[in-house]
């Protein structure tokens, strides 16, 4: 039996020994091969092609992918998102999808706060007065605005949106959501106001994102969205780097159709930040897809997902953390 860890070279800097053991120590007889993914496909598919497992979050496991791979039976994405997987041809082959459904709800929802509370304070802009010009002096930004009172557009109301409405609450924020699939009723316990995305554009004065993504919200948030917010908001997205377009970002930073961005992804996975026009600016906080990341998440998240592939190779199928799609 053989199980395949690949990724890109900064996912795979992490403690392997550790899912190694749990692969290990749940399964008899097991190879585990660690691939460090460098843009040589036929590479990649040489070494995964007789794989019973794949453990991945970001490499594309396409089509092409999943036929190449004869004995393929599991591919375990440590990660919550799964859009790297093929589905549909996954579940033409039989091959299980798995994923966690919870591992860093709270570290994701502490990072949007992080991001909402440095662009409203000003952070980056007196971090770079103190420690590149030596300029102390409190009045050198304008327009810092008081967040309590200030109203929040979350896209997508599922957990890590409530652990955000719930801490931006604590700041005494106005909370709005926009998600088709939570009830008035659900959204209303929390202290929350379901509304649609017009709403938004003309109330927020913050915009996070936090959808799932998927072919109905690729690419959601485009010039036409940002032509559409009156208030000039900050706009977040810890979510997914394809729900927003960046050179539309970069337009409607340049024209103040929106005061600021945090972004803990970007387009790429591994973008190229020497030619990025969103880096080095001071209204502009981004961050390398951390927002996850704690010593506490990440060994819940190399827990979970070696797991999986440990209990669908046994057939304990009923043990898996999640199932995306699996014909059986």
């Amino acid at each position: 039996m053989k199980i395949v860890i690949t990724d890109y070279k900064d996912v795979l800097e992490r403690n392997l020994e550790y899912e190694k053991n749990i692969l290990s120590e749940g399964l008899k007889d097991v190879e585990i091969v660690i691939y460090e993914y460098n843009s040589d496909q036929n590479e990649f598919l040489e070494v995964i092609k007789d794989g019973d497992a794949i453990l991945t979050a970001f490499l594309d496991i396409n089509k092409t992918v999943i036929n190449r791979c004869k004995n393929l039976k599991c591919i375990s994405i440590n990660a919550v998102g799964y859009d790297c997987v093929d589905l549909e041809e996954a579940a033409k082959k039989n091959i299980a999808v798995c994923h966690m459904g919870e591992y860093c709800t709270q570290e994701v929802a502490e990072h949007t706060m992080s991001l909402i509370l440095s662009l409203s304070r000003g952070i980056k802009h007196y971090i770079n007065d103190i420690d590149k010009k030596g300029i102390w002096k409190y009045q050198s930004i304008n327009n810092l605005q008081r967040i309590e009172g200030q109203t929040l557009g979350i896209f997508g109301f599922g957990k890590i949106g409530k652990a955000v409405a719930k801490r931006a609450l604590a700041f005494g924020m106005q909370v709005v959501a926009v998600d088709p699939y939570v009830k008035t009723e659900e959204a209303k316990a929390l202290n929350v106001r379901l509304v649609d995305s017009e709403y938004v554009w003309k109330n927020a004065d913050i915009v996070s994102n936090h959808m799932n993504q998927n072919s109905t919200n690729n690419n959601f948030f485009t010039i036409n969205e940002f032509n559409k917010m009156k208030k000039s908001p900050i706009f977040i997205n810890t979510g997914r780097g394809s729900s927003f377009n960046e050179k539309d970002l970069l337009i409607a930073l340049e024209k103040n159709l929106i005061r600021g961005a945090g972004l803990d992804v970007l387009a790429e996975e591994n973008p190229n930040l020497e030619k990025n026009k969103l880096v080095g600016r001071e209204n502009v906080i981004i961050t390398p897809h951390a927002a996850f990341y704690s010593e506490t998440s990440m060994r819940e998240l190399q827990r979970i997902s070696c797991e999986n592939i440990v209990y669908y190779l046994k057939g304990e199928k009923e043990k898996v953390n999640r199932i995306i799609r699996l014909n059986s």
